[in-house]
Formats: C-alpha cells, sequence, structure tokens
C-alpha cells in the first residue's frame, strides 16, 4: 500500500499556508509515495489553486506521485481543466492521480465560478465520458457547448481516475468511470461494503474491478504535543458534521505503531493508497511521524 500525505492542511507557525515545494521535497526525502491537494476556489480556511499547487510539486520531485483528493470537476469548464491536467501529466512525467468528486460545499464558491450545483453529478459524468479523448489529443465535442469542438495537443496519457464518495451515485460513477474508488472518513465496515456493490457493478458492465483507496483524518504527533485525538474528533463531529460516534471511529490517532497498525487495516482490505490528511502541529514533524508508520507498515508486510 502506498502511504501519502494532503497538503492541504499544512501550515507554518504563524498561520501561513506551508509552501507546496518545501513539503513536497521532504515528502520525498522521507521515503513516502505521494503528495495530494483538496481542491477549493473559496473555503472557511486560506487554499491554494489545487492545480498550481500539484503542478509545483511534480516540478521540484522526481518520484512521488501527485493527487487531486478531490478535484471538483464540474466547478470549471472542461476544455481548460483538461489542458490543465493534461500539463501536468506532462510536467509530472505522468505521476498524476486524478481524484475526481462532485463537490458542492461550500455552495458560494459555486455561484462565484458561475456553476450551477444543480446538475453538478451529470456534469461530472459527462466530463469524464470524454475526458479520455481530450487528453489522447482527439477532436471532441464538449458537452453542453454548442458548435465549439476541440483538439487538445500535445496530448497526454489519461491518468488513473480515483472517485471520491461513498453515496450510490458515486460508486455507480466510480463503476462506469472509475479506476479507483477513493472515499473519506470511513470505517472498514464501508469500505467492504462499497467494493462489494463496485463488483456488481462493474461485473454488470462487463469492467475491471475498481481498486480502492481512502482518505484518513489524522493527528500523527498527539504524543509530542500535537493536536489531541479527542480535539481532532471534535473538529470531524462540529466543523465537519460528522456523527460523533463515527467521527471516534474514523478519526486516525498515536504513535507510529498505533498508525502502522491501522494502515495495515486498510491494507487487508485492498486499499492501494491511503492518503492522511494530518491536523495539529509542525508539518514537518507530522511527516516524519508518517514516515516511521510507513517504514513500520512495510516491515509488517514483508514479516
Amino acid at each position: 500500500m502506498k502511504v501519502g500525505v494532503s497538503h492541504t492542511t499544512f501550515t507554518e507557525d504563524d498561520g501561513t499556508v506551508a509552501d507546496p515545494v518545501a513539503v513536497a521535497r521532504f515528502v520525498e526525502d522521507l521515503g513516502l509515495d505521494s503528495f495530494w491537494v483538496s481542491d477549493h476556489l473559496a473555503w472557511d480556511t486560506p487554499i491554494l489553486d489545487s492545480v498550481l499547487t500539484l503542478t509545483a510539486a511534480a516540478a521540484v520531485t522526481e518520484r512521488i506521485e501527485v493527487g487531486f483528493a478531490v478535484l471538483q470537476l464540474a466547478l470549471r469548464r472542461l476544455a481548460w481543466i483538461a489542458k490543465q491536467v493534461g500539463t501536468l501529466q506532462t510536467i509530472s512525467h505522468n505521476r498524476v492521480n486524478l481524484g475526481v468528486g462532485v463537490g458542492g460545499h461550500p455552495h458560494e464558491e459555486w455561484a462565484s465560478a458561475g456553476m450551477s450545483l444543480a446538475d453538478r453529478g451529470r456534469r461530472t459524468d459527462d466530463a469524464l465520458r470524454v475526458l479520455p479523448a481530450l487528453l489522447a489529443g482527439e477532436t471532441v465535442a464538449l458537452p453542453d457547448v454548442d458548435g465549439a469542438p476541440v483538439t487538445l495537443t500535445p496530448p497526454a496519457p489519461m491518468p488513473p481516475v480515483w472517485v471520491g464518495g461513498g453515496s450510490p451515485a458515486a460508486l455507480k460513477r466510480a463503476a462506469a468511470f472509475g479506476d479507483g474508488w477513493l472515499p473519506a472518513a470511513v470505517t472498514p465496515d464501508q469500505i467492504r461494503a462499497g467494493q462489494a456493490t463496485l463488483r456488481e457493478l462493474t461485473e454488470q458492465a462487463g469492467r475491471p474491478t475498481v481498486r480502492t483507496g481512502v482518505s484518513i483524518f489524522a493527528t500523527l504527533d498527539a504524543h509530542v504535543g500535537g493536536m489531541s485525538r479527542e480535539a481532532l474528533v471534535d473538529l470531524c463531529a462540529g466543523g465537519f458534521g460528522f456523527p460523533r460516534d463515527h467521527a471516534d471511529a474514523v478519526v486516525l490517532g498515536g504513535k507510529p505503531a498505533e498508525v502502522a497498525e491501522r494502515l495495515a487495516e486498510h491494507a487487508e482490505l485492498g486499499a492501494e493508497h491511503a492518503i492522511l490528511v494530518p491536523f495539529g502541529g509542525s508539518w514537518r514533524r507530522q511527516c516524519e511521524l508518517l514516515a516511521e508508520a510507513r517504514s513500520l507498515l512495510q516491515e509488517g508486510e514483508e514479516s
């Protein structure tokens, strides 16, 4: 299982957004596998543009994968985001993981972008349907655009598509268009149930089995003065709207050995990517602790 980290929650001591170039280099030097970002235009906390952040990370690294967790595909004009994803593939030498979700919160950013919330699911599906041809350099008639086919060059390989969300609609989308399923803050039982549904749907559609990844909210440095696990449960229950018992079940915290043990549970379920979204103290310390947990996980897999 590949273990990566989300840049989105990383800040410096003065509260400014952590430099993605510094974080990406540090992540690669530590031996972690991937660097991911969330995607918002205007959120309740400072956030950098997802495409530019991944481009900066890709430009200063050679090995780690870079990924969206997840891109709100329908928030943008399709031709432009296809051009950006293709460019990112070229700059990164094909290290992109294209996580995709329908998003919708906060709703104000959709109005600011001039995009409707009402049909974002349908527009996401339409975009995923034609995106491979767009990136391949084929002439494509764009959904919702009359009389303006486009040919994007240079062509770029289509990155793996990881569909976020756990709703019935998200699982249908993953089965129809996804290479992988990337739920966030889910229990092992929810993962098993989603995998069973995906197996049934892909068999019906004659498509390959959809792989599994997972995005995990974590406090990795609670034992050395960072955010406590209880505080992160409170944040998920209060700020993110999770039922408290669910937040308590999915939040990850503890020393590296405990983190490795929890990651091993996901690996046993077949998860190919684990994306940690850390909250709390020093981002450097949290990356170091995650790298230690990854090493322990690998030792356990090899023994």
